[in-house]
């Protein structure tokens, strides 16, 4: 069986707001799923240097300085709060992103199961529940070592700052599936790259109610023939499971053991150890849909993906669009 590993940290619960859909609550869920033999690291602060090769460092002074100014909560915006602790919190979610991808790179899966989600953080911006952007953190960090890393996201909302920090790079290859039409109502298909990061960046937008043959279908026709055409170093997953049937942010009809195959697609297009960033993920089955994931990862048993997907016409339409513009055969 591969090698497998979690990173968390209990200081989660120092960013939290019982009730909210993104509270501790989640990740305890989640976490409370994982077996008891595997191995399971704390997360340690990412550098300030790593934070700041995507984040503006007066943004990052503003952010500091209102989580310091709070006495219990604040609300950055509509949905995005800070507490006293949330920045420290965030710095360690950012950390364990780095720390899962070195494990990667040093061949060993790895899933960073901490909070807040930073997949909606832009360079000056926290949004959308997202403080600092983890997986964008972790993939310019990889990038002092390896040339080329693939980001494949495959949360129900579309990540606006992951894809804005690589937006001009032929580095980082992004490929995100996600429900059209949903906040923060950005990633259509037209949405490529500019200048050396032309043709870079893939967006799969969904119709809401889509099914695992929908999912399928856009894995094994786009990100799968994108990664293998890339060929990346190392390939993260922002994994937001807000896909799921009973997610109450999401509207998509995907199923926990979805998840395994979703994995074994990436897996079979790519040669590398893998490294999960959590992003989304509200629902009642999010911690069995993790446990699929794990059990992908360790490979325990025989598995062939199912073939030839029923998918929607929508989708078809959508697989065709996708393969002119970005010249996938």
């Amino acid at each position: 069986m591969t090698r497998c590993s979690v990173i968390t940290d209990p200081i989660s619960f120092w960013h939290n707001v019982p009730g909210h859909p993104e509270c501790h609550a989640r990740l305890e869920a989640v976490l409370s799923a994982i077996r008891a033999d595997l191995p399971v690291n704390s997360a340690t602060p990412a550098s300030r240097e790593d934070v700041e090769r995507i984040h503006d460092p007066h943004y990052l002074y503003w952010l500091e300085q209102q989580c310091a100014v709070t006495t219990a909560v604040s609300y950055l915006d509509r949905e995005t709060y800070v507490t006293p602790r949330s920045f420290d919190v965030a710095l360690h979610a950012a950390g364990a992103a780095v720390a899962a991808t070195e494990r990667a790179m040093d061949g060993e899966h790895c899933l960073s199961l901490m909070r807040p989600p930073g997949h909606h953080a832009e360079r000056d911006r926290a949004m959308g529940f997202c403080l600092l952007n983890n997986a964008a953190i972790a993939a310019m960090h990889a990038l002092e070592s390896v040339d080329r890393v693939a980001i494949i996201d495959w949360d129900v909302h579309h990540g606006n700052g992951t894809q804005h920090a690589f937006y001009n790079s032929d580095r980082v290859l992004y490929c995100s599936v996600h429900q059209k039409g949903l906040f923060p109502y950005s990633g259509r298909v037209e949405e490529t790259g500019t200048g050396a990061g032309l043709g870079y960046n893939l967006n799969a937008p969904l119709a809401a109610g889509s099914t695992m043959e929908d999912y399928q279908l856009i894995f094994s026709e786009i990100f799968c023939p994108a990664l293998q055409r890339y060929r990346p170093d190392l390939v993260i997953v922002s994994a937001g499971q807000d896909i799921l049937f009973d997610d109450p942010l999401g509207w998509m009809q995907i199923q926990p053991k979805d998840f395994e195959v979703l994995t074994r697609l990436i897996q079979y297009a790519t040669d590398g150890s893998l490294a999960f960033v959590l992003e989304g993920g509200y629902g009642p089955s999010h911690g069995e849909a993790i446990q699929y994931i794990i059990s992908s990862l360790k490979r325990e048993h025989e598995f062939s993906v199912p073939g030839n997907p029923s998918s929607s016409p929508e989708t078809q339409a959508l697989v065709s669009k996708l393969k002119k513009i970005h010249g996938l055969s």
